[in-house]
């Protein structure tokens, strides 16, 4: 059992783990914590109010005997540069600096396949193959990883990060077959990079029959997936994997404009 402080908690992820992770203590924390009603300006079911980019608001919430941050908050998707900076990219290095501060030892950092989202289908690609990041939000997550590097070559930190694929209840295209990632698979994820030292780069995917992402970096740190998206694989039928969305990893991303 750890004492967690969970950003971006009022998000589709955040749901996910806090409906999973129920014998850790969470500190549930957003930039706009739902109310009951969902309007996003209270703090319906605990979760406070903050901002990642306060760093002394950050201070503050990792000094609460906290063992481990698990860092979601931010911006999903393609956005202006500048916004994914301040946020994405700046709101990560202040999480990571709160953290160090506040001596708390580890920290999971939400990365993306986009971090990596121009390389080529091959099989077996290696969790820590180098970041090709495919849109401007692939970028910040890159370097939300080269952050999370530098925390721990500098300080010790340990530091996960997670190279998510698709998170969903369950896959939505021939796509999703390959780079599924199960709402418990997350939690599973989540929980190995809990007690993993060093700092790692692991791709966020189910046990997927069609994966064809490396399962080297999970089986280092412990995680072990147990779902997979085969049993949907008939509602799509066969993908062609020489179009756009199965050829690289990020899929489509990468071909339109960059900025949102």
């Amino acid at each position: 059992m750890a004492v967690i402080l969970l950003t971006g908690a009022s998000g589709r992820l955040g749901h996910m783990l806090r409906e999973r992770l129920t014998h850790h203590t969470l500190l549930l924390t957003d930039a706009e914590p739902e109310d009951g009603d969902g309007a996003g300006d209270g703090d319906g079911d605990g979760v406070e109010a903050l901002d990642v980019t306060d760093g002394e608001a950050l201070r503050r919430a990792c000094a609460r005997g906290v063992d481990a941050v698990v860092h979601l908050g931010g911006l999903a998707w393609e956005r202006p540069f500048d916004d994914l900076l301040d946020v994405n990219v700046r709101g990560t290095e202040r999480v990571l600096r709160a953290a160090h501060e506040a001596g708390v030892p580890r920290v999971v950092l939400a990365s993306s396949n986009h971090a990596a989202g121009l390389h080529e289908r091959r099989d077996d690609l290696p969790d820590d193959v180098p970041p090709r990041p495919d849109t401007y939000y692939g970028w910040s997550k890159a370097a939300l990883e080269s952050l999370g590097r530098l925390y721990h070559d500098r300080y010790g930190l340990h530091v996960i990060c997670l190279r998510i694929g698709a998170c969903r209840p369950r896959p939505e295209d021939a796509r999703d077959l390959s780079i599924w990632l199960s709402p418990d698979d997350l939690a599973r994820l989540v929980e190995a990079s809990l007690t993993a030292t060093g700092w790692h780069l692991v791709w966020g995917v189910s046990a997927n029959t069609r994966r064809w992402w490396s399962a080297a970096g999970g089986d280092a740190i412990g995680f072990h997936p147990r779902d997979d998206a085969e049993k949907w694989a008939a509602d799509f039928g066969e993908p062609d994997l020489t179009a756009p969305q199965h050829r690289t990893v990020g899929g489509q991303s990468g071909t339109g404009r960059l900025g949102g």
